[in-house]
């Protein structure tokens, strides 16, 4: 599937002249933050897809094409501790309204990736990101900048290989939670990590 300007045209029908396209990267890692990203393009044909399925590259060569073109966008995140503390679900909602914050456009509305952002006129759709070139590329944006910081972590916290598997439960990083224990990054909620801490002295084996 291809993506066309058939989600927006709903919009655009219904009277919104200005809608853009929200995604989410990091929701289902075991560490680090979540982050959004809210993309505005001009209406043309253009070589975005969803992230998922460009290579590092790609997306990187990608991500300066948005930043570049793009009428508008932002991005905005949610740190572990945040997930925590109000679930991944309201924190992913918490990502996607400060990014949307940053371009505050007046009578915007979104097509997102199935995320139901209440304070705007949105049409959540599954797949968006395969669907709408907007929505692909705010999911190209979130993901390289979710992994920038991930890197940057690698390099805070290292032994954990944050700089390969980006915070996800690879085979790599459940054995090095099993060596370790969690570290500040870690969401401390999600299963795989609270589990661990069963078996760890939080004062003595944690590692901030």
């Amino acid at each position: 599937m291809k993506p066309t300007w058939e989600l927006e045209s709903i919009l655009w029908q219904l009277g919104y002249s200005l809608v853009a396209g929200v995604d989410e990267a990091g929701r289902g890692a075991l560490a680090g933050p979540v982050v959004a990203a809210v993309v505005m393009l001009p209406k043309k044909t253009w070589r975005f897809r969803d992230s998922k399925v460009l290579s590092s590259s790609q997306r990187e060569d990608l991500v300066c094409q948005i930043k570049s073109e793009a009428l508008a966008w932002a991005t905005g995140e949610a740190s572990a501790e945040e997930i925590d503390r109000i679930n991944i679900l309201k924190a992913t909602h918490l990502a996607a309204y400060r990014a949307l914050e940053k371009i505050a456009l007046p009578r915007l509305a979104l097509v997102t990736d199935f995320l139901k952002l209440e304070r705007y006129p949105y049409l959540a759709v599954p797949k968006a990101d395969s669907r709408s070139f907007q929505v692909a590329a705010a999911s190209i944006l979130a993901k390289t900048t979710r992994d920038s910081l991930m890197l940057d972590y690698a390099y805070t916290y290292p032994n954990y290989g944050f700089e390969n598997h980006k915070g996800y439960g690879a085979a790599q990083h459940l054995q090095a939670l099993d060596h370790l224990g969690p570290c500040a990054i870690h969401r401390k909620s999600f299963k795989p990590v609270a589990q661990q801490r069963l078996f760890l002295s939080s004062s003595s084996n944690e590692i901030e």
